[in-house]
Parts: structure tokens; C-alpha cells; sequence
């Protein structure tokens, strides 16, 4: 996947000029690579548009999930609780005047990403369920992504770290549903809910 060429085409066809393409590639660039990042970084990014462009043609506002996508995480903190409204702060910071985008629902799609809730618009639950889809992997693929995880929280030691993800876990598992289409939710929901058990007992593991 050549990510920079999706992200450039997509700057340019919502009204970005050329050098702006390129430095706000490089900067995306620079924010997704940080050495910080394990598992929110710029595979994360393409996993979600191999998602975005499998069910694009459901979506009634393609560029704005695609540039939500991008940006979902540009801000990034494990000790900080409002990435994602930084993020879509950040996000909307840097579209030209006359962008043609829809700079509201890039907003809320991105601050939904914080708690994965149902959302009122279509096109939000989509970028919801890429995001999540990383729960249904294979179980070794899915053990990679929660050491991942517990690399950008290493500044956590166990006794506080474990809880907190339980916690997280047990969130997913107390909603009525993890994934907020039919599409997705028929795939993978058993198989993401048995992965997030499976973790949970290791998490609580004495």
C-alpha cells in the first residue's frame, strides 16, 4: 500500500495545494513514526484504510472518513485522555478555508474514536469498526497488538496497568455489541469478544 500516495491524492482532491501535501505529509509522517508509538502508528493506519477501501462504497462521505482515518491518532499520549479531541482539533486546524470537506462530521468522527459508541451518523460507525477490527485477528496477531499496547503504557507498572486494561476490555464486553454494523458485527463480534476474554483472564492472571 503506498499510503503516501492515498494521502496525497485525497489532500489534493479537498482542496490542498502542492507544497501544502507535502508538508503535511511530512509532519503525519513524523507524528505516526515516533518511537513511542508500537502499535498507533502508520501500520495502524494502513490497516484501516485495507477496511476503508473494502466498504468505501458504503460510505456517503468517503473523503472525510478517509481524512478521519488519517488522523484519528495524530495526537497521541498514553498519559493523556483527550488525544482524540486534539486530534480532530488539530485535523481541522490545517484544512484550507474553502476545503471541501464536511468539517463537522470529520470532528465528531474522530472524537468518536475515543469511545467506540454507536453513533447517530452511518458513515461514523464505519470508521468506528475499522478502528476495532484489529480485536477479531488471529489469537498470535491479536497477542502482538495487546504487547503492542502494553509497550506505549510501559511508563505504567503492572499493578495499575492490568486493572486499567481489564477495565477497557470489560467495556467492550459489556455493550450490547462491539462492532456498529451489520457487516462487521456478523464477521467478527464472536471472535473479537473471545479474544478480549482470553486477554482479560491472562490480565488477571495472579
Amino acid at each position: 500500500m503506498n499510503l503516501k500516495k492515498i494521502y496525497s491524492d485525497l489532500l489534493l482532491n479537498i482542496g490542498f495545494n502542492e507544497k501544502e501535501n507535502q508538508q503535511n505529509w511530512s509532519d503525519l509522517e513524523k507524528s505516526y513514526s515516533k518511537k513511542s508509538r508500537h502499535y498507533h502508528n502508520l501500520t495502524h493506519l494502513e490497516e484501516m484504510i485495507e477496511c476503508f477501501e473494502t466498504y468505501s462504497e458504503r460510505l456517503q462521505n468517503r473523503n472525510e472518513i478517509l481524512f478521519s482515518i488519517f488522523y484519528h491518532d495524530f495526537i497521541y499520549s498514553s498519559s493523556k485522555k483527550d488525544n482524540e479531541l486534539k486530534s480532530a482539533e488539530f485535523a481541522l486546524s490545517i484544512l484550507p478555508e474553502n476545503a471541501k470537506l464536511d468539517k463537522q462530521l470529520v470532528f465528531d468522527a474522530i472524537c468518536a474514536t475515543q469511545l467506540h459508541a454507536h453513533n447517530s451518523a452511518d458513515d461514523v460507525n464505519w470508521l468506528i469498526d475499522f478502528d476495532l477490527k484489529i480485536l477479531a485477528k488471529d489469537w498470535n496477531d491479536y497477542k502482538i497488538y495487546f504487547e503492542q499496547i502494553r509497550k506505549e503504557y510501559r511508563i505504567y507498572p503492572d499493578f495499575l496497568y492490568k486493572p486499567g486494561r481489564a477495565k477497557a476490555l470489560k467495556h467492550f464486553l459489556e455493550n450490547e455489541f462491539i462492532f456498529q454494523t451489520d457487516e462487521l458485527r456478523g464477521l467478527y463480534e464472536d471472535k473479537a469478544r473471545a479474544n478480549i476474554e482470553k486477554e482479560i483472564s491472562i490480565l488477571e492472571c495472579k
